[in-house]
Parts: C-alpha cells; structure tokens; sequence
C-alpha cells in the first residue's frame, strides 16, 4: 500500500510538473501575441527628407500641389505659383511621413461609400525622389465624432486616425501660403529707410547697435528700432475676411487710403519695400515681394506712424549696466575724481563707502531727457565724463541751465536734452553725498 501511494503521489507531481512547463512557456507567448494585436498599425512611413511633392486635393476646391525646389524651400505650385509657408509645409509632411492609426476597422473593406472612401473628403498625393507616389484618403467621422476613417490607396485596410492628424494635412490655399509682407530675416536687416510725410529717417546698424543717419546723425534708441523691425518682419496678410482673398477689392481699397509710411529695408538680398496706407481704421498694405495689395493688422500701422523723436536715445550715457572705471565731475568749483580698482571706488588714495558710489552711478546710468530740443544751451554748470569698458569708451556730457530746466549735450554730439530739474538735483545730491568709506578699527 506504502509503495502504490507513493508512485500516485509522484505521478500527480509530474502531471503538475508538466504543466507548469508548459504554462510558463505559452503564457508569455500567448500575452506578446495579444500585445501585439492591441498595437494600432502604421498607415505610412516615408523618408522626410525624400518627399518632393504634395498634392491635397478636396472636393469642390482646386488641387494645391507643392513642390520643393533644389534649394529645400517649397513652393506652392497649383493653382497658381505662390511662395509657401515654410513652417506650414512642415507640419504637413511631419504628419504624412510618419503616420500611425488609432485602430484597424476592417481588413479587407469592400465598400468604401460607407466610410467616406469613395470619394474621399481629402486626398494627399506624397511622391518622393524616385518618383515613387502615395496616395492617402480620408474619410467621415466616426459614428462617435471622435475619429475619421482614414485608408492607403492600394491597401484594401480602413482604419481610424485622431481628427487632429486629419486637420493637419486638410489645407488650403490661404494655410499654406506664405503671408509675409517682406521675407527678408530681421538679424539681416542692415538699413531701414522710413518715409512719411515730409520726414525721411534712416538708420543703419553696426553689430547689435542702431544709429540714425538721416535727417541728420544721431543716436538711435536700439529698443524702439528693433521694435520696428520687429512689426516689420511680423508682417502679414490679413486673409481672415473673405473679401481679402479678392485681390482686386483690396487693391481698390488701397488705391483709396491715405498714405502712412514706406518703408525700405535692406538685408543681404537686397532692399524689399512696403508701403502701408489707412481708411478710416483699416490699414492695407502693398510689398515688393509679393503681388496685390491686402489688408494688415492695426499693429503695423501704429509702428509707422511715429516721428523721428520717438526713435532717439534720451539716455545720456550709454554705458549702460557696465561698471565704469573711472568717473570725473566738475559741479561749480568743485572737482571729484573716483577711479574703480577691482571692485572697490577711490578718491584722492581714499576707499570710498561702496553705498554712495552706487548711488552716483546709479544716477548717472539713469540721466534721462525729458525731451528734445534745438535751442538753449548756455554756460555749462556740470561736467561729467564716465569711462567704461576697460577704457575704451569715454563719455562727456556738458550741463547748463535754462530757468527752471537743464539743457544738455554729449561732447563732439549736435543733439540737446532737456532735463528735469529734480533728474539733475538728485545727481547733485548723489554727489554731495560721496564719502570715504567707514575705517574698521581692529
């Protein structure tokens, strides 16, 4: 009896055994294939770079068919030739050269009408350098509206992609051109000319820093120049409307506006023009480099129409956030000299109290004009002169007084500033408040 259990007992463990074994060896098995049916298969997958051409077609609206040329830009060639927008290419071929579903629906579909198949609401034609093409449909909703029936032509498999991937490749002509009134880059520009009404002002840039050149030299404000620059590269069509796409209407409304400004702009390509005009509250626009004449945001004309006084530095010294080196000022009789070793300030061989110091710089980075002005500079009362940059850059400015307000000039400079009288009473004070610094006792 002992041995007759014994061999049950170990048959019971090798039928367990075994089907452990197999368990553990078709389990996982069984959980990849389940995996990788859950997987959403892939539509399309092309070489980016290889693409050439996109055709999009759409019901009751002409084929746009874009075409890269051999410099990689784009081009709009149908319906018409247009330049196209390069970031809005992009996103297409971003979407058509790596395109996954949501989920297969039917593996072998025979009737394509039920899905919005045949025809298609959309169709994007991707041909590559090899002349190879692929044609991608789209279809309805899904019966949820959460989706769109999507298929490859020549692949008899429907399935559904998110309604984002459709609305990115579904474009028309306004999308995918390029509405850029000037297309040169804004850190190209070298010279900008703007013409108004009895006004010419030019300016011309060196590195990073902007002058003006017309009517006379002056210093610019390279802030309110670069803002210019700025709504001049933001220029765009304003297609929003549906009459805007009529080119003739907007090229009569322009006819009909009251000029604002020209501008000239010159980068490394060459000088494009703009030409902006007002009616009533709407402005319009006509460039150089693109034909017809199109309404314009209000911005554009708002950043024209400014003179030239709006556009020069009232700072008076342009050292800006650099620590001076060395500072010098005549107020009266009086006469101070303060020169920076490292980081500390002396006078006369005497460290000075690092807190004045800061206040008298602090003052003369922020002398300011109050405005401008062409007459009224008398005897001066002040002189300052600031060195910076190690040396390379001195400043003097010259200060009189005119009443009960200051007039001042930079040195060598045609320009006068007039200047608050509490602007220049607080730099006085600043000064009359330098004192050596406190002597430690050890």
């Amino acid at each position: 009896m002992r041995i007759r259990g014994l061999l049950v007992a170990s048959l019971i463990f090798l039928i367990l055994a075994g089907v452990l074994y197999w368990s553990n060896r078709h389990k996982p098995e069984e959980q990849t294939a389940k995996a990788s049916a859950d997987v959403a298969p892939i539509i399309l997958k092309l070489d980016q770079s290889a693409i050439n051409k996109i055709e999009i077609r759409k019901q009751d609206s002409q084929p746009i068919l874009l075409a890269k040329n051999d410099s990689g830009t784009w081009q709009i060639m149908a319906p018409k030739p247009l330049r196209a927008d390069q970031n809005a290419v992009s996103g297409v071929l971003s979407t058509l050269s790596s395109l996954n579903s949501d989920r297969l629906i039917e593996d072998k579909a025979s009737d394509l009408k039920r899905y919005g198949l045949d025809p298609p609401s959309v169709e994007a034609d991707v041909a590559e350098k090899d002349n190879k093409t692929q044609k991608l449909l789209f279809g309805d909703d899904t019966p949820a509206s959460s989706a769109v029936y999507a298929m490859l032509a020549g692949d008899p498999r429907v399935f559904t992609v998110s309604k984002y991937t459709k609305n990115s490749v579904d474009k028309n002509l306004e999308d995918l051109r390029d509405k850029r009134l000037l297309t040169v880059d804004a850190d190209k520009i070298s010279r900008i000319e703007l013409l108004r009404k009895n006004l010419d002002i030019e300016f011309g840039r060196d590195k990073d820093e902007w002058q003006i050149l017309k009517p006379k030299p002056l210093r610019a404000d390279s802030t309110q120049v670069d803002g210019l620059v700025q709504k001049l590269t933001d220029a765009r069509m304003d297609l929003s409307d549906a009459g805007q796409k009529d080119t003739r209407s907007a090229a009569s409304e322009f006819a009909k506006a009251a000029p604002v400004a020209t501008v000239k702009v010159t980068g490394q390509s060459g000088t494009e023009e703009l030409q902006v005009r007002k009616n009533k509250d709407t402005y319009y626009a006509k460039s150089s480099v693109v034909a017809g004449a199109y309404k314009v945001g209000s911005e554009l004309g708002q950043g024209l129409d400014k003179g030239l006084d709006d556009f020069r530095n009232k700072k008076l010294f342009d050292f800006g956030f650099d620590n001076p080196n060395k500072i010098e000022l005549h107020s009266g009789a009086k006469m101070y000299l303060l020169e920076r070793n490292k980081e500390d300030w002396w006078s006369n061989g005497k460290k000075m109290d690092p807190g004045s110091d800061d206040s008298l710089i602090s003052k003369l980075r922020d002398l300011s004009a109050s405005k401008f002005v062409d007459s009224g500079f008398g005897k001066p009362e002040i002189e300052a002169t600031v060195t910076s940059e190690d040396g390379k850059r001195t400043e003097k400015i010259l200060i009189s007084k005119t009443g009960d307000h200051y007039i001042a000039k930079r040195e060598n400079e045609p320009g006068l500033y007039e200047i608050d009288s509490g602007v220049v009473n607080d730099l006085l004070k600043a000064v009359d408040d330098l004192k050596p610094a406190a002597v430690i006792n050890k």
